[in-house]
Protein backbone atom coordinates (compact mmCIF):
# COMPACT_ATOMS: atom_id res chain seq x y z
CA UNK A 1 0.00 0.00 0.00
CA UNK A 2 0.91 3.56 -1.16
CA UNK A 3 2.73 5.91 1.93
CA UNK A 4 0.67 8.71 2.35
CA UNK A 5 3.03 11.24 4.43
CA UNK A 6 1.88 13.88 6.11
CA UNK A 7 3.21 17.09 6.49
CA UNK A 8 2.45 19.28 9.97
CA UNK A 9 0.85 22.43 9.79
CA UNK A 10 1.15 23.51 12.80
CA UNK A 11 2.61 22.24 16.33
CA UNK A 12 -0.72 20.94 17.47
CA UNK A 13 -2.78 18.87 14.67
CA UNK A 14 -2.50 17.38 11.41
CA UNK A 15 -3.39 17.21 8.06
CA UNK A 16 -3.90 15.25 4.92
CA UNK A 17 -1.14 16.32 2.24
CA UNK A 18 -1.79 16.40 -1.41
CA UNK A 19 1.60 14.46 -2.18
CA UNK A 20 2.50 10.80 -2.30
CA UNK A 21 5.18 9.37 -1.69
CA UNK A 22 6.75 7.93 -5.06
CA UNK A 23 8.28 4.55 -5.60
CA UNK A 24 6.41 2.41 -2.77
CA UNK A 25 5.86 -1.09 -3.51
CA UNK A 26 3.24 -4.00 -2.53
CA UNK A 27 4.31 -6.17 0.42
CA UNK A 28 4.24 -9.91 -0.43
CA UNK A 29 4.34 -11.61 2.48
CA UNK A 30 1.80 -13.36 4.11
CA UNK A 31 -0.05 -11.61 6.69
CA UNK A 32 0.03 -10.21 10.06
CA UNK A 33 2.10 -12.11 12.32
CA UNK A 34 1.55 -12.15 17.00
CA UNK A 35 -1.49 -11.22 18.44
CA UNK A 36 -4.60 -9.55 16.53
CA UNK A 37 -5.30 -5.91 17.54
CA UNK A 38 -8.54 -5.93 19.91
CA UNK A 39 -11.85 -3.92 19.77
CA UNK A 40 -10.72 -1.42 22.88
CA UNK A 41 -12.92 -1.31 25.84
CA UNK A 42 -15.15 2.35 25.56
CA UNK A 43 -13.75 4.67 27.64
CA UNK A 44 -10.04 3.37 27.53
CA UNK A 45 -7.45 6.31 27.23
CA UNK A 46 -3.98 5.73 25.81
CA UNK A 47 -0.98 6.05 29.05
CA UNK A 48 -0.36 9.97 28.84
CA UNK A 49 3.68 10.53 28.25
CA UNK A 50 5.51 13.34 29.80
CA UNK A 51 4.95 16.79 28.42
CA UNK A 52 7.48 17.87 25.92
CA UNK A 53 9.57 20.89 26.90
CA UNK A 54 7.94 24.08 25.74
CA UNK A 55 9.14 25.34 22.43
CA UNK A 56 10.96 28.70 21.16
CA UNK A 57 8.88 31.47 19.81
CA UNK A 58 11.80 32.00 16.94
CA UNK A 59 11.52 28.45 16.37
CA UNK A 60 7.33 28.75 16.19
CA UNK A 61 8.06 31.44 13.76
CA UNK A 62 10.03 29.98 11.33
CA UNK A 63 7.82 26.92 11.60
CA UNK A 64 5.02 28.68 10.67
CA UNK A 65 7.22 30.53 7.74
CA UNK A 66 8.31 26.90 6.20
CA UNK A 67 4.58 25.35 6.21
CA UNK A 68 3.39 28.86 5.07
CA UNK A 69 6.03 28.11 1.64
CA UNK A 70 5.19 24.55 1.96
CA UNK A 71 1.67 25.64 1.11
CA UNK A 72 2.39 28.10 -1.28
CA UNK A 73 4.58 25.66 -3.51
CA UNK A 74 1.44 23.36 -3.13
CA UNK A 75 -0.90 25.46 -4.88
CA UNK A 76 1.19 26.15 -7.69
CA UNK A 77 1.73 23.10 -8.29
CA UNK A 78 5.54 23.54 -8.11
CA UNK A 79 7.33 21.97 -5.05
CA UNK A 80 11.23 22.57 -4.37
CA UNK A 81 12.03 19.87 -1.78
CA UNK A 82 15.83 21.29 -0.87
CA UNK A 83 14.17 24.89 0.18
CA UNK A 84 11.26 23.87 2.62
CA UNK A 85 13.85 21.14 3.47
CA UNK A 86 16.09 23.88 4.79
CA UNK A 87 13.37 26.35 6.02
CA UNK A 88 12.22 23.23 8.51
CA UNK A 89 16.27 23.16 9.50
CA UNK A 90 16.56 26.11 10.30
CA UNK A 91 13.20 26.32 12.36
CA UNK A 92 15.10 22.93 13.99
CA UNK A 93 18.41 24.96 14.59
CA UNK A 94 16.08 27.40 16.22
CA UNK A 95 15.00 24.75 19.03
CA UNK A 96 15.98 21.32 18.66
CA UNK A 97 13.16 20.35 20.72
CA UNK A 98 10.84 20.98 18.02
CA UNK A 99 8.84 17.91 17.10
CA UNK A 100 7.18 18.53 14.27
CA UNK A 101 10.34 19.68 12.47
CA UNK A 102 12.06 16.31 12.15
CA UNK A 103 8.72 15.00 11.52
CA UNK A 104 8.20 17.21 8.66
CA UNK A 105 11.72 16.26 7.28
CA UNK A 106 11.46 13.01 7.30
CA UNK A 107 8.17 13.80 5.21
CA UNK A 108 10.28 15.53 2.83
CA UNK A 109 12.93 13.21 2.11
CA UNK A 110 10.30 10.53 1.97
CA UNK A 111 8.59 12.20 -0.77
CA UNK A 112 12.15 12.36 -2.36
CA UNK A 113 12.91 8.41 -2.00
CA UNK A 114 15.46 8.90 0.73
CA UNK A 115 14.28 6.22 2.55
CA UNK A 116 16.68 5.90 5.65
CA UNK A 117 16.69 9.76 5.92
CA UNK A 118 13.01 9.54 6.27
CA UNK A 119 13.27 6.90 8.71
CA UNK A 120 15.20 8.81 10.53
CA UNK A 121 14.12 11.59 11.24
CA UNK A 122 10.57 10.42 12.33
CA UNK A 123 12.72 8.16 15.28
CA UNK A 124 13.84 11.29 16.00
CA UNK A 125 10.64 13.08 16.42
CA UNK A 126 9.46 10.10 18.13
CA UNK A 127 12.07 10.58 20.56
CA UNK A 128 11.65 13.97 21.27
CA UNK A 129 6.99 13.74 21.26
CA UNK A 130 6.40 10.31 21.60
CA UNK A 131 2.74 10.85 21.34
CA UNK A 132 3.40 12.42 17.55
CA UNK A 133 1.26 9.02 16.15
CA UNK A 134 1.49 10.12 12.85
CA UNK A 135 5.64 9.16 12.52
CA UNK A 136 4.69 5.82 14.32
CA UNK A 137 2.12 5.21 11.59
CA UNK A 138 4.43 6.49 8.45
CA UNK A 139 7.55 4.18 9.72
CA UNK A 140 4.72 1.38 9.47
CA UNK A 141 3.55 2.04 6.41
CA UNK A 142 7.56 2.07 5.32
CA UNK A 143 8.20 -1.04 6.38
CA UNK A 144 4.79 -2.78 4.85
CA UNK A 145 5.87 -1.03 1.50
CA UNK A 146 9.69 -2.39 1.89
CA UNK A 147 7.93 -5.70 2.78
CA UNK A 148 8.51 -6.20 6.10
CA UNK A 149 5.11 -6.90 7.41
CA UNK A 150 6.14 -8.44 10.40
CA UNK A 151 7.76 -5.15 12.00
CA UNK A 152 4.84 -3.28 10.05
CA UNK A 153 2.48 -5.03 12.02
CA UNK A 154 4.30 -4.18 14.98
CA UNK A 155 4.23 -1.12 15.16
CA UNK A 156 0.85 -0.77 14.29
CA UNK A 157 -0.50 -2.80 17.27
CA UNK A 158 2.33 -0.46 19.45
CA UNK A 159 0.27 2.26 17.71
CA UNK A 160 -3.30 0.73 18.83
CA UNK A 161 -1.77 -0.27 22.15
CA UNK A 162 -1.36 3.36 23.44
CA UNK A 163 -4.38 4.99 21.35
CA UNK A 164 -6.74 2.20 21.13
CA UNK A 165 -9.33 3.89 19.04
CA UNK A 166 -7.19 4.67 16.13
CA UNK A 167 -9.00 4.40 13.24
CA UNK A 168 -6.01 4.97 10.65
CA UNK A 169 -3.91 1.75 12.29
CA UNK A 170 -6.63 -0.44 11.82
CA UNK A 171 -7.08 0.55 8.49
CA UNK A 172 -3.30 0.14 7.32
CA UNK A 173 -4.29 -3.47 8.99
CA UNK A 174 -6.91 -3.94 7.11
CA UNK A 175 -5.20 -3.41 3.35
CA UNK A 176 -2.13 -6.29 4.91
CA UNK A 177 -5.06 -8.70 4.69
CA UNK A 178 -6.17 -7.52 1.48
CA UNK A 179 -2.96 -8.17 0.10
CA UNK A 180 -2.65 -11.35 0.84
CA UNK A 181 -6.15 -11.84 -0.18
CA UNK A 182 -8.09 -12.40 3.19
CA UNK A 183 -10.82 -9.58 1.96
CA UNK A 184 -13.17 -10.37 4.92
CA UNK A 185 -10.36 -9.47 7.35
CA UNK A 186 -9.71 -6.71 5.37
CA UNK A 187 -13.13 -5.39 5.49
CA UNK A 188 -13.78 -6.40 9.01
CA UNK A 189 -10.59 -4.27 9.80
CA UNK A 190 -11.83 -1.14 7.07
CA UNK A 191 -15.19 -1.08 8.88
CA UNK A 192 -13.69 -1.11 11.97
CA UNK A 193 -11.34 1.83 11.25
CA UNK A 194 -14.95 3.49 9.51
CA UNK A 195 -16.69 3.28 12.99
CA UNK A 196 -13.79 4.92 14.56
CA UNK A 197 -13.16 7.67 11.95
CA UNK A 198 -15.98 8.09 9.51
CA UNK A 199 -13.62 10.10 7.18
CA UNK A 200 -10.72 7.73 7.28
CA UNK A 201 -10.01 7.83 3.11
CA UNK A 202 -7.80 5.15 3.72
CA UNK A 203 -10.05 2.74 4.92
CA UNK A 204 -12.50 3.56 1.89
CA UNK A 205 -9.78 3.01 -0.22
CA UNK A 206 -9.08 -0.94 1.27
CA UNK A 207 -12.62 -1.52 0.72
CA UNK A 208 -13.17 -0.02 -2.92
CA UNK A 209 -9.42 -1.93 -3.97
CA UNK A 210 -11.21 -5.43 -1.99
CA UNK A 211 -14.12 -4.67 -4.55
CA UNK A 212 -11.69 -4.53 -7.37
CA UNK A 213 -9.83 -7.10 -6.77
CA UNK A 214 -13.14 -9.54 -6.69
CA UNK A 215 -14.77 -7.77 -9.93
CA UNK A 216 -17.47 -5.92 -7.85
CA UNK A 217 -16.53 -2.97 -9.69
CA UNK A 218 -20.28 -1.13 -9.27
CA UNK A 219 -19.19 -1.40 -5.56
CA UNK A 220 -15.61 -0.24 -6.05
CA UNK A 221 -17.05 2.56 -7.82
CA UNK A 222 -19.77 3.63 -5.06
CA UNK A 223 -17.07 3.62 -2.54
CA UNK A 224 -14.92 5.59 -4.65
CA UNK A 225 -16.69 8.30 -5.03
CA UNK A 226 -17.83 8.55 -1.41
CA UNK A 227 -14.39 8.96 -1.00
CA UNK A 228 -13.59 11.47 -3.74
CA UNK A 229 -16.34 13.73 -2.03
CA UNK A 230 -14.35 13.62 1.59
CA UNK A 231 -10.90 14.59 -0.14
CA UNK A 232 -11.32 15.26 -3.43
CA UNK A 233 -7.14 16.46 -3.28
CA UNK A 234 -6.51 13.11 -3.26
CA UNK A 235 -5.09 11.73 -6.72
CA UNK A 236 -5.08 7.87 -5.40
CA UNK A 237 -8.86 8.39 -5.34
CA UNK A 238 -9.04 9.86 -8.82
CA UNK A 239 -6.71 7.32 -10.02
CA UNK A 240 -8.67 4.21 -8.63
CA UNK A 241 -11.82 5.64 -10.60
CA UNK A 242 -9.44 5.59 -13.71
CA UNK A 243 -9.02 2.02 -13.04
CA UNK A 244 -12.41 1.06 -12.52
CA UNK A 245 -13.52 2.93 -15.35
CA UNK A 246 -10.58 0.96 -17.22
CA UNK A 247 -11.81 -2.00 -16.74
CA UNK A 248 -15.18 -1.67 -17.71
CA UNK A 249 -13.78 -0.50 -20.60
CA UNK A 250 -14.94 3.21 -20.88
CA UNK A 251 -11.22 3.97 -21.69
CA UNK A 252 -11.97 7.93 -22.30
CA UNK A 253 -13.76 8.10 -18.82
CA UNK A 254 -10.75 6.51 -17.21
CA UNK A 255 -8.16 8.99 -18.91
CA UNK A 256 -10.27 12.07 -17.67
CA UNK A 257 -10.46 10.35 -14.29
CA UNK A 258 -6.43 9.80 -14.08
CA UNK A 259 -5.45 12.97 -15.86
CA UNK A 260 -7.56 14.34 -12.87
CA UNK A 261 -5.15 12.59 -10.31
CA UNK A 262 -2.71 14.71 -12.34
CA UNK A 263 -3.75 17.52 -11.98
CA UNK A 264 -4.43 17.15 -8.01
CA UNK A 265 -0.44 16.29 -7.95
CA UNK A 266 1.60 16.72 -11.21
CA UNK A 267 3.89 13.77 -10.07
CA UNK A 268 1.28 11.19 -8.87
CA UNK A 269 3.04 7.92 -10.12
CA UNK A 270 0.80 5.55 -10.87
CA UNK A 271 -1.24 7.53 -13.10
CA UNK A 272 1.76 8.25 -15.64
CA UNK A 273 2.25 4.65 -15.69
CA UNK A 274 -1.39 3.63 -16.98
CA UNK A 275 -1.41 6.66 -19.29
CA UNK A 276 1.33 5.89 -20.62
CA UNK A 277 0.54 2.45 -21.33
CA UNK A 278 -2.81 3.65 -22.60
CA UNK A 279 -1.31 5.59 -25.04
CA UNK A 280 0.88 2.88 -26.13
CA UNK A 281 -1.80 0.74 -26.39
CA UNK A 282 -3.55 3.80 -28.96
CA UNK A 283 -0.08 4.57 -30.60
CA UNK A 284 0.06 7.52 -29.19
CA UNK A 285 3.81 7.52 -28.99
CA UNK A 286 4.25 11.46 -28.31
CA UNK A 287 1.91 10.92 -25.56
CA UNK A 288 3.64 7.78 -24.10
CA UNK A 289 6.58 9.06 -24.31
CA UNK A 290 5.57 12.93 -22.13
CA UNK A 291 4.42 10.26 -19.18
CA UNK A 292 7.51 8.17 -19.43
CA UNK A 293 9.57 11.29 -18.83
CA UNK A 294 7.80 12.11 -16.09
CA UNK A 295 7.96 8.53 -14.67
CA UNK A 296 12.13 8.85 -15.10
CA UNK A 297 12.01 12.37 -13.50
CA UNK A 298 10.19 10.68 -10.38
CA UNK A 299 13.70 8.05 -10.09
CA UNK A 300 15.68 7.22 -12.69
CA UNK A 301 16.41 3.72 -11.74
CA UNK A 302 13.12 2.21 -13.63
CA UNK A 303 14.11 -0.04 -15.90
CA UNK A 304 10.77 -0.31 -17.59
CA UNK A 305 10.53 3.09 -17.85
CA UNK A 306 13.23 3.15 -20.40
CA UNK A 307 12.02 -0.25 -21.89
CA UNK A 308 8.94 1.92 -22.98
CA UNK A 309 10.73 5.11 -23.42
CA UNK A 310 12.50 2.84 -26.08
CA UNK A 311 9.44 1.83 -27.73
CA UNK A 312 7.77 5.41 -27.86
CA UNK A 313 10.92 6.16 -29.78
CA UNK A 314 10.79 3.35 -31.80
CA UNK A 315 6.76 4.42 -32.58
CA UNK A 316 8.36 7.69 -33.50
CA UNK A 317 11.08 6.39 -35.44
CA UNK A 318 13.69 7.33 -33.79
CA UNK A 319 15.28 4.18 -33.68
CA UNK A 320 19.23 5.81 -32.02
CA UNK A 321 17.10 6.96 -29.45
CA UNK A 322 15.51 4.14 -28.57
CA UNK A 323 18.47 1.54 -28.71
CA UNK A 324 19.88 4.23 -26.06
CA UNK A 325 16.74 3.60 -24.04
CA UNK A 326 17.43 0.23 -24.42
CA UNK A 327 20.81 0.43 -22.98
CA UNK A 328 19.49 1.94 -19.94
CA UNK A 329 17.24 -0.89 -19.08
CA UNK A 330 19.93 -3.10 -19.39
CA UNK A 331 21.85 -1.43 -16.57
CA UNK A 332 19.31 -1.56 -14.22
CA UNK A 333 17.87 -4.81 -15.14
CA UNK A 334 19.41 -7.11 -17.58
CA UNK A 335 17.19 -9.78 -16.98
CA UNK A 336 14.07 -8.32 -18.46
CA UNK A 337 13.28 -9.88 -21.58
CA UNK A 338 11.42 -7.39 -23.37
CA UNK A 339 14.61 -5.35 -24.07
CA UNK A 340 16.05 -7.97 -25.95
CA UNK A 341 12.82 -8.37 -28.26
CA UNK A 342 12.31 -4.91 -29.07
CA UNK A 343 16.33 -4.26 -29.93
CA UNK A 344 16.06 -7.22 -32.11
CA UNK A 345 12.93 -5.45 -34.16
CA UNK A 346 15.23 -2.67 -35.00
CA UNK A 347 18.17 -3.76 -35.93
CA UNK A 348 15.98 -6.77 -37.77
CA UNK A 349 14.05 -4.04 -39.82
CA UNK A 350 15.69 -0.89 -39.02
CA UNK A 351 19.29 -1.27 -39.10
CA UNK A 352 19.84 -4.29 -41.61
CA UNK A 353 21.77 -6.47 -38.80
CA UNK A 354 18.90 -9.68 -39.09
CA UNK A 355 22.13 -11.56 -38.64
CA UNK A 356 22.64 -10.04 -34.50
CA UNK A 357 18.41 -10.02 -34.11
CA UNK A 358 18.24 -13.79 -34.95
CA UNK A 359 20.48 -13.91 -31.51
CA UNK A 360 18.20 -11.75 -29.74
CA UNK A 361 14.72 -13.56 -30.56
CA UNK A 362 16.69 -16.70 -29.50
CA UNK A 363 17.94 -14.90 -26.36
CA UNK A 364 14.41 -13.56 -25.70
CA UNK A 365 12.56 -16.94 -26.35
CA UNK A 366 15.03 -18.79 -23.83
CA UNK A 367 14.25 -15.77 -21.18
CA UNK A 368 10.76 -15.42 -21.82
CA UNK A 369 10.02 -19.07 -21.79
CA UNK A 370 11.39 -19.81 -18.58
CA UNK A 371 10.17 -23.02 -17.30
CA UNK A 372 7.08 -23.15 -19.78
CA UNK A 373 7.70 -22.93 -23.36
CA UNK A 374 6.39 -20.16 -25.30
CA UNK A 375 2.90 -20.18 -27.13
CA UNK A 376 4.01 -21.19 -31.30
CA UNK A 377 1.64 -18.33 -32.16
CA UNK A 378 3.85 -15.62 -30.14
CA UNK A 379 5.17 -13.16 -32.50
CA UNK A 380 8.70 -13.72 -32.04
CA UNK A 381 8.54 -16.77 -33.86
CA UNK A 382 7.04 -15.12 -37.30
CA UNK A 383 9.77 -11.95 -36.56
CA UNK A 384 12.64 -15.03 -36.28
CA UNK A 385 11.46 -16.89 -39.35
CA UNK A 386 11.02 -13.74 -41.02
CA UNK A 387 15.20 -12.48 -40.25
CA UNK A 388 16.13 -15.74 -41.27
CA UNK A 389 14.51 -15.36 -44.66
CA UNK A 390 16.19 -12.26 -45.13
CA UNK A 391 19.47 -13.69 -43.89
CA UNK A 392 19.43 -16.68 -46.77
CA UNK A 393 18.04 -14.32 -49.45
CA UNK A 394 21.17 -12.08 -48.40
CA UNK A 395 23.13 -15.23 -48.66
CA UNK A 396 22.03 -16.24 -52.12
CA UNK A 397 21.86 -12.69 -53.44
CA UNK A 398 25.49 -12.32 -52.79
CA UNK A 399 26.01 -15.72 -54.44
CA UNK A 400 24.45 -14.29 -57.36
CA UNK A 401 26.42 -11.53 -57.23
CA UNK A 402 29.68 -13.26 -56.91
CA UNK A 403 29.08 -15.66 -59.74
CA UNK A 404 28.02 -12.37 -61.61
CA UNK A 405 31.36 -10.70 -60.91
CA UNK A 406 33.37 -13.86 -61.89
CA UNK A 407 31.68 -14.10 -65.19
CA UNK A 408 32.41 -10.28 -65.86
CA UNK A 409 36.19 -11.14 -64.94
CA UNK A 410 35.85 -13.81 -67.58
CA UNK A 411 34.23 -11.73 -70.34
CA UNK A 412 36.76 -9.15 -69.72
CA UNK A 413 39.75 -11.89 -69.78
CA UNK A 414 38.75 -12.66 -73.54
CA UNK A 415 38.03 -9.72 -74.62
CA UNK A 416 41.84 -8.65 -73.37
CA UNK A 417 43.30 -11.81 -74.98
CA UNK A 418 41.75 -11.03 -78.39
CA UNK A 419 42.91 -7.43 -78.34
CA UNK A 420 46.19 -8.88 -77.94
CA UNK A 421 45.79 -11.33 -80.64
CA UNK A 422 44.89 -7.70 -82.88
CA UNK A 423 47.71 -5.87 -81.84
CA UNK A 424 50.39 -9.03 -82.51
CA UNK A 425 48.81 -9.12 -86.21
CA UNK A 426 49.48 -5.21 -86.97
CA UNK A 427 52.67 -5.45 -85.30
CA UNK A 428 53.39 -7.84 -87.70
CA UNK A 429 52.03 -5.68 -90.59
CA UNK A 430 50.00 -8.55 -91.41
CA UNK A 431 46.69 -8.49 -92.40
CA UNK A 432 44.65 -9.99 -89.62
CA UNK A 433 45.16 -14.12 -89.42
CA UNK A 434 41.84 -15.86 -91.36
CA UNK A 435 41.08 -19.48 -90.88
CA UNK A 436 39.98 -20.14 -94.20
CA UNK A 437 43.32 -18.90 -95.56
CA UNK A 438 46.17 -19.69 -92.88
CA UNK A 439 48.97 -19.48 -95.14
CA UNK A 440 47.98 -16.56 -95.99
CA UNK A 441 48.30 -16.39 -100.09
CA UNK A 442 46.39 -14.36 -102.71
CA UNK A 443 43.33 -15.83 -103.15
CA UNK A 444 41.79 -16.18 -106.72
CA UNK A 445 38.50 -13.80 -107.30
CA UNK A 446 36.14 -16.05 -108.41
CA UNK A 447 34.82 -15.76 -111.84
CA UNK A 448 32.14 -13.34 -113.03
CA UNK A 449 28.74 -14.29 -114.23
CA UNK A 450 27.55 -14.70 -117.29
CA UNK A 451 23.67 -14.77 -118.89
CA UNK A 452 24.81 -16.99 -121.94
CA UNK A 453 23.64 -20.27 -121.71
CA UNK A 454 25.95 -23.46 -121.70
CA UNK A 455 26.95 -25.52 -125.67
CA UNK A 456 24.95 -28.68 -125.90
CA UNK A 457 27.12 -31.29 -125.47
CA UNK A 458 28.21 -33.10 -129.23
CA UNK A 459 26.23 -36.06 -128.74
CA UNK A 460 28.32 -39.01 -128.66
CA UNK A 461 28.18 -41.59 -131.67
CA UNK A 462 27.83 -45.63 -131.05
CA UNK A 463 30.56 -47.88 -131.13
CA UNK A 464 31.83 -48.51 -134.46
CA UNK A 465 29.84 -45.43 -135.56
CA UNK A 466 31.25 -42.45 -137.16
CA UNK A 467 30.12 -38.86 -135.50
CA UNK A 468 27.74 -37.63 -137.66
CA UNK A 469 29.49 -34.10 -136.37
CA UNK A 470 32.70 -35.23 -137.47
CA UNK A 471 31.53 -36.12 -140.92
CA UNK A 472 31.89 -34.25 -144.22
CA UNK A 473 29.19 -32.61 -144.92
CA UNK A 474 29.87 -32.89 -148.97
CA UNK A 475 30.11 -36.80 -148.63
CA UNK A 476 27.16 -38.40 -149.61
CA UNK A 477 25.00 -40.29 -146.66
CA UNK A 478 24.81 -44.13 -147.24
CA UNK A 479 20.90 -44.79 -146.89
CA UNK A 480 21.52 -48.47 -147.02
Amino acid sequence: MMNTPRLLRSLVGWVAAALLAAGCTSSTATGPTGPKPTTPVKGQTPNKAPEPPPISNRAKLLFEDAVKAMEAQKKSKAVDYPSLERKFKTALEADPNLAEADYNLGVIAERQGKSDEAKSWYQSALKKKPSLRQASENLAVMAQNAGDIGGAVALYQDVLKRYPDDGSSRARLAEIYRQTGDHDKAMEFARAALMRDPQSTTALKVMMRSYVDRKQLALAKLVALRAVKIDANDPELHHTVGLILQQEGDLDAARLSLKRALEVRADYVPSHIVLAQLALESEDYPGAEEHLRKILQAGGKNAPAHLNLGVAYKGQGQFDKAMQEYDEAEKIDPNLAAIYLNRAIILHRAKDAPERAVELYKKYISMAGGDVALSAEAPVFGLLREAEAVIQAKAEAKKAEEQARQMEVLQKQQEEELKKAEAQEKAQGGAPANPANPAGNPATPPAEPTNEAPAPEPAKSAPGQKNPAAADPDEPTDEF
